[in-house]
């Protein structure tokens, strides 16, 4: 226990060494079983922080808390509606503004990337984005939690 083990840790550690112990006596006798069991625990003990170390702490299955990550049933539903409500709010958009809308913010294409591409000027490209994301935002009041 002066190592850093617990009670439990440590009282397994004693057993296992006190077996050890009674299986090399089979063998041949044990000159100094003292100082054989304090070896043996010396050891056990170092190998268990080994696998600590290596593998990470061993947790009992009734020890740990299984924690279900997955979204509940009504944020699955609540989450189907927003992006019903987004599709709408994105087919009210003009062509132009929704092509450069998702260009920028799906695609994660620059303003000049896009200006380029759809032969604009930049200060365009950015009237265009900032009116879709006010009428998303507008649009979309009230459906976010």
């Amino acid at each position: 226990m002066r190592r850093g083990r617990s009670r439990q840790d440590a009282d397994d550690l004693v057993q296992e060494a006190y077996l050890r112990l009674a299986c090399a006596e089979r063998l041949q006798a044990v000159a100094k079983p003292e100082a054989f069991l304090m070896r043996a625990a010396l050891n056990l003990s170092l190998d268990a922080h080994r696998t600590t170390r290596n593998h990470g702490e061993q947790v009992l299955l009734e020890d740990a808390v299984l924690i279900d990550a997955s979204p509940s049933a009504e944020d699955t539903v609540l989450a189907r509606e927003r992006m019903g409500r987004l599709s709408l709010c994105l087919a009210e958009l003009d062509p132009r503004s929704l092509k450069i809308f998702l260009a920028h913010r799906i695609e994660g294409m620059t303003y000049a990337e896009i200006a380029r591409a759809n032969r604009l000027g930049i200060s365009a490209v950015e009237k265009h984005i900032a009116k879709a994301a006010l009428m998303l935002t507008r649009s979309m009041e009230g459906w976010w939690p």
